[in-house]
Parts: structure tokens; C-alpha cells; sequence
């Protein structure tokens, strides 16, 4: 267990099992964030003998980054990793990716970005590829990346295909790729 992802899984975002791991981590900090502000409120209860006192505002206070901690948790209690290892030469990819809208959820099993096209695995059938595409072009768009073409496929076999014939990965695909970490869960 690395310490450190307790407080930040940026670094891990993209790594195959990741959702399952992660999961781990925010379970462990959630329970921590928790027992924190418990401690605190009992703490200041013992030794002023009341509620009613500066422990009990600061655990109070501790409730909020619990409870959003709380939230990463049932985030990632909906989504299960994906199992299956996937081999891409010289192209830059990602597992498990949920990309977190308003409406809806998106999630990429798999995703590779490569040549001004981002391909991506879904193993939900009725997976709504436009609005996906609305969503991530907006968010690269934000970022003055343009011209990348959003391709999502739900069959293995045609996926697996267009991996083979994806080029070697470059500097303005690492900056797309890099963009798409950013907004994932």
C-alpha cells in the first residue's frame, strides 16, 4: 500500500485495475476522515465536559472532506476494472477512465490517443457515443486542443483492429492525453 495515494490517485489514474485499487484507497481515507472528526468531537466531550466547545467545531468543520471522501467512495463502488490486459506499442493509453458529466457518467474501459484520434473501449451496449464526444470536445476545447477525432467502439474485435492500426504516440497527443486524465474520476 504507497501512502502517498491516500491523499492524491492522480499519478495512478489511467493504470489497469486502477478503479479496483483506488477503490481501496478512498475507502481507507474515507474511514480516516471520519474517525478524525470523531476523535476531535469526543476528545473536546471528555475534556470540557460539554459539546459546546472549540472540538466540536473543528470536527464539525472535519465532517465536510469526509463526507466528499464519502462521495469518491460511492463513486468508485459503481464501477468495476477492467479485467482484460490489452498490449498497444509506442500509443499512449489509459484503463478504467469514468468521465463524470452532469447528466451522466462515461465509462472507457479502455482508451488510447494517438495521431489526432482518441479510441475507446465501452462495455455498456447502449453507450451514447455522441454525447461523449460533446463532453470530452468541450473540455479539449477549453485546452486549445482541437482536431482529435473521438471514436468509441462497445466490440472488442473492431477495437482491437483500430488499435493495430493506430501510429506511434507524440508530443501534442501526450498533451491531450494528459487533458483526459484531468477530468476523469
Amino acid at each position: 500500500m504507497v501512502f502517498s495515494r491516500l491523499f492524491s490517485g492522480d499519478s495512478f489514474k489511467g493504470t489497469y485495475l486502477y478503479l479496483d485499487t483506488q477503490r481501496k484507497y478512498e475507502i481507507a481515507r474515507c474511514v480516516l476522515s471520519f474517525a478524525v472528526s470523531f476523535a476531535l468531537f469526543f476528545a473536546g466531550l471528555i475534556t470540557a465536559g460539554t459539546r459546546k466547545n472549540l472540538l466540536t467545531v473543528i470536527a464539525v468543520l472535519g465532517m465536510l472532506p469526509a463526507s466528499k471522501a464519502l462521495v469518491s467512495v460511492i463513486m468508485f463502488c459503481r464501477y468495476k476494472s477492467f479485467k482484460e490486459k490489452i498490449e498497444v506499442n509506442d500509443v499512449l493509453n489509459a484503463y478504467d477512465m469514468v468521465f463524470t458529466s452532469e447528466k451522466v457518467n462515461y465509462h472507457i474501459a479502455h482508451l488510447c490517443v494517438s495521431g489526432g484520434c482518441i479510441i475507446g473501449l465501452s462495455q455498456k451496449s447502449g453507450f451514447n457515443e455522441n454525447a461523449f464526444k460533446d463532453h470530452v470536445s468541450s473540455f479539449l476545447a477549453a485546452e486549445r486542443i482541437d482536431g482529435y477525432t473521438i471514436k468509441v467502439f462497445t466490440d472488442m474485435k473492431s477495437y482491437m483492429n483500430r488499435i493495430g492500426s493506430l501510429d506511434k504516440s507524440d508530443n501534442t497527443d501526450a498533451a491531450c492525453f494528459k487533458v483526459l486524465k484531468q477530468i476523469v474520476l
